[in-house]
């Protein structure tokens, strides 16, 4: 089985056979989760596998945010589905009534894996619900565009092994990145029985986020896994984001209760991983909620993330407002409550210089996203000024 298609031997059987289980998984849940939720069901949609359909809307992470749009649509459509594999030529998607495919076109807006969108009655594209959450990044390499990761999630696992791979300067990208897209993080430290001593790992992340949520965890130990499991209620959508050969992809086999992920070693040398998912796709777990893996990012540039950076180093910001002047550069500056909570070790030098260089990027990678949709805008036009031109010229 190649990684590339590694969704796709997630047949309707095993969709069923995950839904069935599904209700056992959730039963001492479900109807607390059904209160919390407010799920209304004007169209069968919390009812799985009624009128011999494989899902429920609400089982693929149907919610009151979506069903408020359809109150007001005016577009005629037939199905609601969303989208769980994003390739090349096409969109998989999941329906009420299993799984299709949509050819994509140019005239359809950028969409991405766990977004909504209706369909008509011929199964074709009307349009994509406005999203309750969007992770998006710059595009890696010399692109000068933005990237969507995900849509619509409820959660994200930062995933971070405790070996040499803990980074805490990339944890505060995630984090970043997580916040901006308004979804709640989680930081998942895997590898938990490998490692002699956690206290300078929680510790650095505590310095981060007193709040934030940490989850320890071996993935390959069953029981530790199942902390992680609760996340995974029945319709949330839970993304994975992290480097290559953290153990995404074992974790996603352990919440699955399968091996339909293929899993990769990592190099001694430097506990670098290889690459073991290729591409993003949703999957359905045995306790009803939805995982998404994605491709180890080892390159993961910021774009128009300033309030997400502001929220990720909300303690540095709350100083920085307490300085003497409004454009404090935090240097040598009087009155600078930065250097001055620095001093006193309520802050480190490291978080400032991290907190600059990632707030300068964000900033220039917008910039330079915008210059090029302003050039593509100017292009556009002179294109459609020629062609009226040579139109004329012909009938001339």
């Amino acid at each position: 089985m190649t990684k590339s298609n590694r969704f796709n031997h997630l047949k309707s059987s095993r969709f069923s056979r995950t839904t069935s289980s599904a209700s056992t998984c959730s039963s001492s849940t479900s109807s607390a989760n059904s209160s919390a939720t407010g799920v209304e069901n004007p169209t069968d949609v919390s009812t799985p596998l009624e009128n011999g359909s494989l899902y429920s809307l609400k089982q693929l992470g149907w919610n009151p945010f979506f069903q408020q749009q359809l109150l007001i649509e005016t577009k005629q459509y037939a199905t609601v589905a969303r989208v769980c594999a994003h390739h090349r030529s096409q969109y998989q998607l999941l329906t009420e009534n299993g799984e299709s495919t949509l050819a994509i076109h140019q005239n359809m807006p950028e969409m991405t894996v766990g977004d909504w969108l209706l369909l008509d009655s011929q199964q074709h594209f009307v349009c994509v619900l406005e999203r309750s959450a969007l992770f998006s990044r710059k595009a890696a390499g010399s692109k000068v565009e933005q990237q969507l990761i995900a849509a619509n999630l409820d959660w994200v696992f930062i995933v971070s092994s405790l070996n040499d791979d803990f980074n805490i300067n990339r944890i505060e990208r995630y984090l970043a990145l997580v916040h901006e897209a308004k979804v709640t993080p989680v930081i998942v430290l895997t590898k938990v029985d490998l490692c002699d001593d956690l206290t300078p790992y929680i510790a650095a992340l505590r310095e981060l986020d007193s709040s934030l949520l940490i989850e320890t965890v071996n993935g390959l130990d069953e029981k530790s896994t199942q902390a992680l499991s609760s996340y995974c209620a029945d319709g949330k959508t839970v993304a994975f984001i992290g480097s290559s050969g953290v153990g995404k992809s074992t974790l996603v086999n352990a919440l699955l209760g399968d091996s339909s992920q293929l899993t990769s070693g990592v190099r001694q040398d430097d506990s670098k991983g290889r690459h073991t998912t290729t591409s993003r796709s949703l999957h359905l777990t045995h306790c009803g909620g939805l995982l998404l893996d994605t491709p180890g990012m080892r390159e993961l540039q910021l774009v128009d993330c300033e309030e997400g950076l502001k929220e990720t180093f909300a303690d540095l910001v709350e100083y920085a407002q307490q300085c003497r002047f409004i454009d404090c550069q935090h240097e040598q500056e009087p009155g600078c409550a930065v250097q001055g909570a620095i001093e006193s070790g309520q802050l480190t030098e490291r978080r400032l210089q991290s907190y600059q260089k990632l707030m300068r990027e964000q900033a220039l990678n917008g910039a330079s996203i915008a210059e090029k949709r302003a050039k593509d805008r100017n292009l556009s036009k002179m294109y459609k000024r020629v062609q009226g031109e040579a139109r004329v010229h012909k009938r001339g």
